[in-house]
């Protein structure tokens, strides 16, 4: 593995599946989509069925609460040995670029390994490697059950540059002829196509480097953000993944305390995560809200008054004829207004807020929802991907109640981690849930 120091990266042993596989099957969603739509799980394994696949290798957290889940665990370390040993992976060091089919284009990214010890997913860390938004902290425990002793880790996160001259990524994309080809292939359920190429020339692996090494100068940097030239560097924000990041830093955090001498760890792979690397100014790369939704809303004709009361009455809820003007009210609002909506199959209404708590609407009425949940007002709070999604969870139930929120404007993400921390968890989504990250390649975990 060879490191970077200064840019907090190492390319790494990465493994791939091999080419006699059924691609289709192999590739699945990252774990933490489709977390309210147990249907969609169950097509992936109606489609995978027995055959070898990433679905054997991960836990989707749609089942996080299954009764089965010690077995589930146990499971899926046991075929990550087994596909290890069975001829499933050929295995290169270096750097992938990958190309994926979204519905705005073709996203680019370079998979690397970041390193842990230059990651916090604190919200007002200071260091290379940053979250963006909030970490749900009662969301590691389980992850780290999962990723503990694994063999295999599969890689769904993917970090943010701002790169708008794209010196990083630019160069793979114009010598991929050159390169060698991994896979191409239709990923399931018209998720569109993805590309994967092994960086075999050494002018352009010399080229993305130096493209980082010049967004890592701290000069240029605070000059490109108007800082002080005390404010620390921020090269990587994460832009999905965090828990799983976070996870691979609470489990390197864990075996560093376990070591008698910590220095001969550092080379070790639980030191590292794989990640994909994105130009936050791809144009491919769409930003999407992440909305709420209540479960089982005890007395759903009552919210209203519960926002009002919350808010000491500085909000403005008017109705909407249907959820399409729902959503161009939101989405159509003025700069600096905050505008959220109420979907519910009683009716659709947006909120304006006349006095917001936070810079982002997603902060502003998170705060409501969470001392609603816990003063035990509705059963449960899930994050949703995607507006028809919101809206096909609503309908199961009368007392269902979706909040539609808007995006964020990509461009005030660098500037917004750097001056003021985390943004609010669940703030933004880069693009709708079938766009995600599938996991697709590897990496071992364990030096045998």
């Amino acid at each position: 593995m060879k490191i970077f120091d200064s840019l907090g990266l190492a390319k790494a042993d990465i493994l791939f599946p091999v080419n006699s596989l059924d691609l289709k099957r192999w590739a699945v969603i990252a774990c933490d989509q489709f977390t309210s739509e147990p249907e969609y799980w169950e097509r992936v394994a109606g489609l995978v069925g027995s055959a070898p696949s990433t679905f054997h290798l991960i836990y989707p957290e749609v089942y996080l609460n299954a009764p089965d889940k010690e077995s589930r665990i146990k499971n899926i370390k046991s075929k990550m040995k087994e596909y290890l040993t069975g001829g499933i992976f050929n295995q290169a060091e270096g750097i992938v670029y990958v190309e994926r089919e979204t519905a705005h284009g073709w996203r680019k990214g370079l998979l690397l390994a970041v390193d842990l010890e230059k990651y916090d997913y604190r919200s007002q860390a200071n260091t290379l490697i940053r979250a963006t938004e909030g970490t749900i902290l009662e969301r590691i425990p389980p992850r780290v059950q999962i990723r503990e002793g694994a063999s295999l880790e599969l890689p769904h996160i993917m970090m943010l540059i701002d790169d708008p001259e794209n010196m990083v990524i630019g160069p793979a994309s114009e010598h991929k002829k050159d390169f060698l080809p991994l896979y191409d292939f239709e990923l399931m359920f018209d998720s569109g196509r993805i590309r994967g190429y092994l960086i075999t020339r050494s002018k352009a692996e010399d080229e993305v480097l130096s493209g980082l090494s010049n967004l890592a100068d701290q000069k240029k940097f605070c000059q490109r953000y108007n800082l002080s030239p005390e404010i620390p560097l921020l090269l990587f924000a994460v832009g999905d993944g965090n828990h799983s990041l976070a996870t691979a830093k609470t489990i390197w955090e864990k075996t560093k305390a376990a070591s008698s001498n910590p220095e001969e760890l550092n080379n070790s792979p639980l030191r590292y995560a794989l990640v994909e690397i994105v130009n936050l100014h791809d144009e491919s790369l769409a930003f999407e809200p992440i909305h709420r939704i209540l479960f089982d809303v005890k007395k759903p004709l009552a919210l209203e008054d519960e926002l009002k009361a919350f808010f000491r009455q500085q909000i403005e809820i008017r109705p909407e004829r249907s959820y399409e003007d729902l959503q161009r009210t939101i989405n159509n609002k003025k700069k600096n207004e905050q505008v959220a909506g109420l979907v519910s199959n009683h009716g659709f209404k947006s909120i304006r807020f006349l006095k917001p708590s936070t810079n982002l609407t997603a902060g502003t009425i998170q705060p409501f929802l969470d001392k609603y949940l816990s003063d035990k007002k509705a059963q449960s709070l899930d994050y949703v991907h995607g507006n028809n999604s919101l809206w096909q969870l609503v309908k199961k139930s009368e007392n269902n109640t979706g909040i539609y929120l808007p995006a964020l404007d990509k461009n005030h993400l660098f500037p917004t981690v750097i001056l003021d921390g985390a943004l609010p968890r669940k703030t933004f989504s880069m693009g709708e849930a079938w766009e995600k990250r599938f996991y697709l390649e590897g990496r071992k975990l364990t030096n045998r």
